[in-house]
């Protein structure tokens, strides 16, 4: 039997006309040097309009890419919105990759028309020569006449742009086009841990549906603010700027401004309700805290992501500050989030079961399959115990890469080896429980194969960290004759810490098995991350193969 409901898509340009008609009052809050810089969700909705009506004007009439490479602010949530909503492709590009990664994904997504922070400016200009294919470049803020000149020296760059003159004229209204729920709207890159950085395409239908559920699953409302540190350029900056349009909650963007300080400073002064960045970002965030007394009583839940939070973290949060760290899981193939963290309503709050929930990975979302396979390519049981390779799959999760044609053999290949059939191989190891919990214990190039065995270097992480004198840590493996690779623990400590290796060695006693504990060492100032704040491994692997590691023995297997 056919239906008789009708067959409204799903569209970027539904969300936007809500939020900013429902939510016209609700605001994106830029911070800047001088403090916030508030745009309403109705001038947002009006200046999306704009954008769409000059994009049009350079050429912008189909399902072209329009890049950015920019921080989080009121504009860069515009473009969000604007350019899905015209039918053309967002592509927010990461400015914290290496250069040559940079124009990589650019070329290979094919923006032609590139919006670009003043801050960023130069840094662009450094890389616009090879970027062939880029027509018309949208500078936000003021710029100098000479780095304009830089800007506009390449001779396939028909003109700069500035952002406001752009704009100006432009009308505050746009017939926004019926397109396909699942046509392209906006597309992300993968990090290229390995090989090239790989591209994934969201659909409306999938950023829609993505939206509407982690919101509500986060229980947001219209009254929240909520601050974004996780970049818009990363990762669909975890669905929050088209979850807003749904909710209405105003958000706050840092801009440039993502240390400590003046983090605080904002959840104090424009009483932030919630916030979203990776564990890096919080950790700093934390031991600011702890050493400058800030007024964070508005701040009732911080999402964590894009690594595992340390469990001492998250209770030192809640138990100091009232402050609930919400685990999330997922990857740029998935919009990206999988799973959050919210224990079970009948699960007593501070119990030992309830903060085994509130350190997993969390349960999967409506929507999200989960299966495990094991190393024989056997289904494991989802019993909390069996570990397995995780597979998803889902609407809102990819089911191939974006290829242009370029690719060669290899890369359609190993391109091609992310999927089992119609499954996602997540390349993450770990559990399932009865209940849909994931209980991650390691990415699969990352945990350690010790005797036969396997040691999670994520759990070694946390419960190094639990000791109060360090700051980071971060496990690999390394070589070893006899038991083929052995845990190498790397610590920054803290200013002031007493503690030395036997002492941290000794803390782990009690709390992993005796067969597991680091018998090697190294003290360094600062745990490399990846573009997106993650602890960088394989730099780490780099530094020790080079010798640059001061690595000590403590113990024995």
């Amino acid at each position: 039997m056919d239906s008789t409901m009708q067959r409204t898509p799903l569209l970027i340009s539904t969300l936007l006309r809500y939020g900013a008609s429902a939510h016209g009052r609700s605001e994106l809050i830029t911070w800047t040097e001088s403090g916030a810089r508030r745009t309403s969700y109705r001038e947002a909705g009006e200046q999306a309009a704009q954008l769409a009506h000059a994009l049009r004007g350079v050429g912008i009439t189909d399902d072209q890419r329009v890049g950015t490479f920019m921080w989080n602010n009121a504009e860069h949530v515009i473009a969000y919105l604007a350019v899905p909503s015209m039918g053309a492709v967002l592509h927010a590009i990461n400015i914290r990759l290496f250069p040559e990664q940079m124009v990589y994904v650019t070329r290979h997504g094919g923006s032609e028309v590139v919006i670009v922070d003043n801050s960023l400016a130069e840094p662009f200009s450094k890389l616009l020569p090879a970027l062939t294919g880029v027509r018309h470049v949208v500078v936000n803020g003021p710029v100098p006449d000479g780095l304009r000149d830089a800007l506009a020296a390449p001779d396939h760059v028909e003109q700069v742009h500035d952002w406001d003159e752009f704009l100006r004229d432009q009308p505050t209204s746009f017939d926004w086009p019926a397109v396909d729920e699942n046509d392209g709207c906006a597309m992300c890159y993968t990090s290229g841990t390995t090989g090239n950085p790989k591209g994934v395409v969201y659909s409306h239908r999938s950023n829609y549906l993505h939206a509407l559920t982690s919101a509500s699953m986060l229980s947001v409302g219209q009254a929240d603010r909520l601050l974004i540190v996780v970049p818009l350029f990363h990762a669909n900056a975890w669905g929050y700027p088209y979850a807003a349009m749904f909710t209405g909650s105003s958000l706050v963007l840092p801009d440039r401004f993502l240390q400590p300080e003046p983090l605080a400073r904002m959840i104090s002064e424009l009483k932030v309700t919630g916030g979203a960045g990776v564990p890096t970002v919080w950790n700093g965030l934390l031991q600011h805290l702890q050493q400058t007394p800030t007024d964070v009583s508005s701040c009732r839940f911080l999402m964590v992501g894009g690594s595992a939070a340390p469990p001492a973290m998250l209770r030192t949060y809640q138990d100091r500050f009232g402050i609930e760290m919400i685990h999330g899981w997922g990857m740029t193939e998935m919009s990206p989030v999988g799973s959050l963290a919210l224990a079970p309503g009948d699960v007593e709050p501070g119990t030992p079961e309830y903060w085994r929930y509130r350190s997993s990975q969390g349960r999967l979302l409506p929507g999200v399959e989960g299966r495990l396979i094991g190393p024989d390519g056997a289904q494991q049981p989802a019993d909390g115990s069996s570990i397995g390779e995780l597979e998803v799959r889902g609407p809102w999760i990819t089911g191939s890469y974006y290829s242009n044609g370029s690719e060669s053999e290899t890369e359609l290949a190993d391109m091609a080896s992310k999927f089992d059939g119609e499954w996602l191989r997540t390349g993450d190891v770990g559990a399932l429980t009865d209940d849909s919990y994931l209980l991650l214990s390691d990415r699969s190039k990352d945990v350690i194969k010790s005797g036969g065995e396997w040691i999670s270097s994520v759990d070694l992480e946390n419960a190094i960290m639990g000791h109060p004198d360090v700051l980071e840590a971060s496990v690999i493996g390394i070589p070893d004759d006899k038991w083929q690779e052995r845990p190498l623990a790397t610590v920054v400590l803290r200013d002031g810490a007493t503690v030395m290796i036997d002492g941290l060695r000794d803390f782990l006693a009690d709390k992993i098995a005796r067969w597991q504990l680091p018998d090697k060492w190294a003290i360094i100032d600062e745990v490399p991350k990846t573009s997106v704040g993650k602890f960088d491994k394989k730099a780490l692997r780099r530094s020790f193969a080079d010798g640059a590691l001061d690595v000590q023995r403590v113990g024995s297997e």
